[in-house]
C-alpha cells in the first residue's frame, strides 16, 4: 500500500508541474490535496478528496484532458462538486499551504 501511496502523489505532483500554469483552478487542487493528507480531516472528507484527486491524475476521463479548451472542464466540475460538499473543513492554512507552494512550480 505504501507503495501505492508513493506512486500516486508522484504522478499527482508530475501532473499538476505539467499544467498548473493551463488550469485555473490549481490553486483550489492544492488545498484539496493538503486537506486530504491532514490527518486531522475527518475519513469521509479525505476519501472525497481523494476520489476528486483520483480524477484530476488518472489519464481516462469523460474528457480527455488533451482536448483542447475542454480538457479540464470536467476535472474542474468534479473538484468543484467535492470542495462544495467538504468547504468546511478546508482550512487556511490548507490554502496558505496551496499558494506557497504554486509559486514554487
Amino acid at each position: 500500500m505504501a507503495k501505492t501511496k508513493r506512486l500516486s502523489q508522484r504522478d499527482f505532483w508530475q501532473k499538476l508541474r505539467s499544467v498548473a500554469g493551463s488550469v485555473p483552478f490549481a490553486e483550489d487542487l492544492l488545498a484539496a490535496y493538503y486537506c486530504a493528507f491532514d490527518r486531522d480531516t475527518p475519513h469521509s472528507v479525505r476519501a472525497v478528496l481523494f476520489g476528486a484527486l483520483a480524477y484530476f491524475v488518472l489519464p481516462m476521463d469523460a474528457i480527455p484532458d488533451i482536448v483542447p479548451v475542454l480538457g479540464f472542464t470536467d476535472d474542474a466540475a468534479m473538484l468543484a462538486a467535492a470542495l462544495r460538499y467538504v468547504a468546511g473543513h478546508i482550512k487556511p492554512e490548507h490554502r496558505a499551504a496551496a499558494q506557497a507552494r504554486l509559486e514554487t512550480l
